[in-house]
């Protein structure tokens, strides 16, 4: 239930899984040579079936929504309307979903969120709609999706066990 109404909000606002899974690809392409899109579309798919995930994009879309309908109180409808840089609450409800996957979630959020990949660049410079808390869901959405691949292959063959190098 709340899985479809999260795709649905997203898919609304222009969001693909697929333009997520894009991210997901150019951020682990590097670490795995072999990793296709699809991996990169079931990954965000199953960032996406997380509860705590669903939730975050209901209420950051919600959000985005009323201050585009110019629904909210001052001064948080000027906050939201002008993405305020030191309002940081959008980061903060992203956050929560980088959490899922572990530390390696938090800084390729961080990277995210400076360099505006893919479709993030495009709803950060969308004018006449709000996307203050859409883009930094993407980014979490990638990210998570992205830390949720390194964990599945993990790259031991850098580490010595005992004097050895370990190979898989």
């Amino acid at each position: 239930m709340f899985y479809e109404h999260a795709i649905e909000l997203l898919d609304r606002r222009g969001v693909t899984i697929e333009a997520i899974a894009d991210i997901v690809y150019d951020l682990q392409l590097k670490f795995h040579p072999q990793l296709t899109r699809r991996e990169c579309v079931e990954s965000v798919d199953t960032v996406l079936k997380k509860r705590e995930v669903q939730h975050a994009i209901i209420t950051g879309v919600a959000l985005d929504e009323l201050a585009e309908q110019k629904k909210l109180p001052y001064p948080l409808q000027q906050m939201l309307e002008s993405d305020e840089p030191l309002y940081g609450i959008d980061e903060i409800v992203a956050l929560s979903i980088t959490n899922v996957y572990g530390t390696i979630g938090l800084t390729s959020f961080g990277y995210l969120d400076k360099n505006k990949n893919g479709i993030i660049s495009q709803l950060n410079s969308n004018k006449g709609m709000v996307h203050a808390f859409l883009d930094d869901l993407v980014s979490g959405i990638a990210a998570a999706a992205s830390a949720r691949i390194a964990h599945e292959y993990p790259d031991f063959s850098r580490y010595e066990i005992n004097g050895e190098k370990d190979s898989l």
